[in-house]
């Protein structure tokens, strides 16, 4: 009997194992790409820098001091109890001219609501982000990436674009801020959306450490440039794509 709780025990370590990789080293956004914006298709040398999960009260200011030292314009998409929670930060966001979208209300994982609740979510998230900083939401990006069929659709009827990303930095998982570098610098093409976190860590959506975002943001900006890139909001790279 013993032996055969170690077998299970040990199938399902393996099991936690594999799902924890895959999670860690594996973008699982590229499986649900299909009816998503997650690149522009351009030619000329521009790529977004796009933040998820603020505002932050902490770390928030930190990455946009980054942006002005760079002279760059990014795309923040906000949940709308973290603007209720840090208004004075979101405000910030938009008066040094930055895009804000809809990344839901409380990031819950989409897939387990019906479009009804989707449409509860994406509403009041919208609704906060325009009264704390005058700014109508038309972009959407869901929590981890995942949507079904219906929900894109469903979204489509509420005037959203879904917005997903080209290269995930991984930056949740507090990866050195070299190999965030590294790992873009190595695969960046032009019309690139390159996702960030603001906000949250590995277990939480809120606080965390982006000590690392913060120095890669900076250190990503001056190599870029170096290559001859320049940083578009997602609204200007999709203007920028004729197809779109």
């Amino acid at each position: 009997m013993k032996r055969i709780f170690l077998t299970i025990f040990i199938i399902l370590f393996i099991l936690a194992l594999a799902v924890a990789v895959f999670t860690v080293f594996y973008d699982q956004a590229v499986l649900v790409r299909r009816g998503t914006v997650y690149v522009g298709r351009v030619s000329e040398k521009v790529v977004a820098l796009t933040f998820d999960d603020g505002p932050s009260p902490e770390w928030t200011p930190k990455i946009l001091d980054e942006l002005k030292v760079g002279g760059v314009k990014a795309t923040f998409f906000m949940l709308g109890e973290h603007v209720i929670k840090y208004p004075e930060v979101a405000k910030r966001v938009a008066a040094e001219g930055h895009e804000i979208e809809n990344h839901t209300y409380d990031h819950h994982v989409l897939i387990y609501y019906t479009t009804d609740e989707l449409e509860k979510e994406i509403r009041e998230a919208q609704k906060v982000i325009k009264d704390v900083t005058g700014q109508t939401t038309v972009y959407f990006r869901p929590p981890k990436a995942w949507l079904t069929a219906a929900e894109k659709k469903k979204l489509v009827e509420l005037g959203y674009k879904t917005v997903l990303w080209t290269l995930n930095s991984k930056d949740w998982v507090t990866f050195d801020d070299k190999y965030i570098i590294r790992y873009i610098l190595k695969r960046i093409q032009p019309g690139d959306i390159i996702l960030f976190h603001d906000s949250g860590g590995v277990f939480k959506v809120e606080g965390g450490d982006r000590r690392e975002t913060v120095l890669a943001v900076r250190r990503l900006i001056e190599r870029l440039k170096e290559k001859g890139y320049r940083f578009v909001t997602i609204k200007e790279l999709l203007e920028l794509d004729k197809t779109q």
